[in-house]
Formats: structure tokens, C-alpha cells, sequence
């Protein structure tokens, strides 16, 4: 919106395809093992190239964020979790996933933040910040969960730590540390009661600890080269996520579900330039879902989900002294708005 960063587009990155598998075993009334694997988050986008001019006097364009060609993202986050489940007391239990992680990583068209000529110094790393296709990380790490019941009452709780991931070696000149990118901490708690024979409510409180990964926690205006120690990152706060769901048995074959969850935006307007790459700006997901008992001990479950768009304005990087100075870059406003479907079969045996 007006200033150096003068245009209008979205991203044309818009399907994704996330899998996820599971095994479970009663291995003995006390002890059950098994094993998932899921995604576990990432973010994908891009845009055309020749949208702005980035305050160049000779009218020649550029992607939205100054470099050459289309300018991309793409982060995948994988993990495979063995679980093993133990019966403390009748209705008390405890489980423990050793979780292994992997990401996948690839940028293009961050030419201007690579030290390219016209542009300030922007990183200690130059050739480790774009077009560099794609890198991999892998980590490990821990998750342990309780589960009990008291009367009509169920109660939950999580906790994993951060999960240490490798590097990307070949961006490390664009994420804080050295091409470092964690996986946050995250931790929560949860209740479920059952209102009626047939129907329970459940309430959900999650907590995520960006700010401890610097390369997305660190605010983007931090005065040192990209892929230093305390260079700068996305600037994701913390966040609260709050759920409340409704399960209604509607017959023995059917179950069906309806969701609700609000959730703080990690992105504020002081980091939006850095976040057009990544506008994970949504806060509220609506929820729909059922499962339908099928011949021969399988089922079916669907659900859907719906995020509203949510937008964040601020002022351009660029009015920054050491770039186009103060009320020189103006200011962008990023938004996203998500849908989702989601199909899963099971078979007991």
C-alpha cells in the first residue's frame, strides 16, 4: 500500500495435501503401543514476479519483496511418533512419543536481502539466503500426555519441549543462528464432560512458545546480519489457543462433531514486511465433522474446517533509516483465509 512496496496480489500457491497414518496395539491390559505420522505444520506460498517497483526511479519491477523471478516458499514440517501408553489406575493413564522430525525447506526471490548490488548489507551469509532449492532438517524430541477420568469428567494434559532440529545449511545465511530453525515447545490442558447420555462438551487450552526459536521469534527489526545469532526472524509471539468442541451420538453407526477455535495472531504489525513470505495471520477455526460406522469393524470420519480471513497492517520495513528512511516505504497489509477437508478411514482388528 503505497511507498516502495506499491501492489496488489496473492499467493497462487493454494492446494496442499497433508497425510497422516496410525497403529495402535493392546499389547497387555495395562500397556498399548503404536505409532502416527503427521504433518505437522509448514507454509507455503507464491507469488508473480513484476509487482513493484520498489522505489525505483528507472520503473523497472520486481517481486514483492525487490528480488528477480517469483518469489516462493516452501516449508514442510513431518514427524513420526512411537507411543507407548500405560494404565497407571483403572480409568488414569500415561503415555510418552519419541518424536523424529523432519523438514523440508526451499526459497527464491529474496535477491534484495542477499546482499545484491543496489541494496544495503543484509546478511553475514551471502549465497545462503535464496535460490538455493531445497534443504532438509532433521531432529528428535519428546512428547508425554496424561489422560484420566473422574465421573462424567475427563481430564488431559501435554507437554513437549522444543524439538531440536539441524540446520539448513543452505539458508543459513537467512534464519537466525546459522540457518537454525527449531520446532517449537508447545503444552496444554483439556476437559471433557459428558452433559448428556449421548453428548459430551470438551475444552481445550494450548500454549505455544514461538519466541523460543529465534529464527521465528526474533523480531524482524533486530539491528544484526540475517543468519546471525540474534539476527532477525519472523517477530511470532506466543500464543494462547483456546478450543471448545460438541460430540453428539447420534446413532450406534453415527457420531458427529462441531469445533470451535480462537487462537491470538503471533504476527503483529510491526514485523509485517518480513511475514509476506509467511502471513500465518489466522486466528479463528470453525469446525464440522463426523464418523460413520461401517461393515467389517472399519469406519469413516470427515471433517471440515473453516479460517475467516484475518489481515495485519503495518509500517514497511523500508521506511527504516538504513533503507528508504522514515514515510518512504509506506505500508503493506498481509491476510489469509484457509479451508480445509479432511478424510480418514480405520479398521479394527
Amino acid at each position: 500500500m503505497g511507498g516502495a512496496f506499491d501492489f496488489n496480489t496473492t499467493s497462487e500457491s493454494n492446494n496442499h495435501f497433508v497425510p497422516e497414518l496410525g497403529y495402535v496395539s493392546q499389547i497387555s491390559p495395562l500397556l498399548a503401543a503404536g505409532v502416527t505420522v503427521y504433518g505437522n505444520g509448514g507454509m507455503n506460498t507464491d507469488y508473480p514476479g513484476a509487482q513493484t517497483s520498489c522505489g525505483n526511479p528507472s520503473g523497472n519491477v520486481a517481486n514483492p519483496m525487490c528480488g528477480n523471478g517469483r518469489l516462493t516458499m516452501d516449508l514442510m514440517q513431518l514427524v513420526i511418533a512411537p507411543t507407548i501408553s500405560f494404565k497407571l489406575m483403572p480409568d488414569h493413564s500415561l503415555g510418552v512419543s519419541a518424536l523424529l522430525g523432519y523438514q523440508r525447506f526451499k526459497l527464491t526471490g529474496l535477491q534484495a536481502f542477499d546482499n545484491a548490488p543496489g541494496f544495503p548489507a543484509m546478511t553475514g551469509n551471502p549465497g545462503y539466503v535464496t535460490n538455493n532449492g531445497y534443504d532438509s532438517s532433521t531432529g528428535f524430541g519428546v512428547r508425554i500426555g496424561y489422560q484420566g477420568k473422574v465421573g462424567p469428567v475427563t481430564l488431559g494434559a501435554a507437554y513437549a519441549p522444543k524439538m531440536n532440529m539441524s540446520a539448513f545449511d543452505k539458508y543459513k545465511g537467512l534464519f537466525a543462528g546459522g540457518g537454525d530453525f527449531d520446532i517449537p515447545a508447545h503444552y496444554g490442558l483439556g476437559v471433557a464432560v459428558a452433559v448428556m447420555p449421548a453428548v459430551t462438551l470438551a475444552l481445550d487450552w494450548q500454549r505455544i512458545d514461538y519466541s523460543g526459536v529465534p529464527a521465528v521469534g526474533n523480531p524482524s527489526s533486530n539491528q544484526a546480519p540475517l543468519g546471525a545469532a540474534n539476527g532477525p526472524g519472523f517477530g511470532w509471539k506466543d500464543i494462547n489457543v483456546y478450543k471448545l468442541g460438541v460430540q453428539w451420538q447420534a446413532s450406534p453407526q453415527l457420531t458427529l462433531r462441531a469445533g470451535y477455535n480462537k487462537g491470538d495472531n503471533p504476527i503483529t504489525a510491526a514485523d509485517v514486511s518480513f511475514n509476506i513470505i509467511a502471513p500465518g495471520v489466522t486466528k479463528t477455526h470453525y469446525t464440522l465433522g463426523g464418523t460413520m460406522q461401517l461393515g467389517g469393524n472399519s469406519e469413516l470420519t470427515m471433517a471440515y474446517m473453516y479460517a475467516p480471513k484475518v489481515s495485519v497492517t503495518g509500517d514497511s520495513m523500508l521506511n527504516s533509516p538504513t533503507l528508504l528512511g522514515p514515510g518512504n516505504g509506506g505500508q503493506e497489509t498481509i491476510w489469509m483465509k484457509q479451508q480445509s477437508l479432511g478424510m480418514a478411514w480405520a479398521m479394527r482388528f
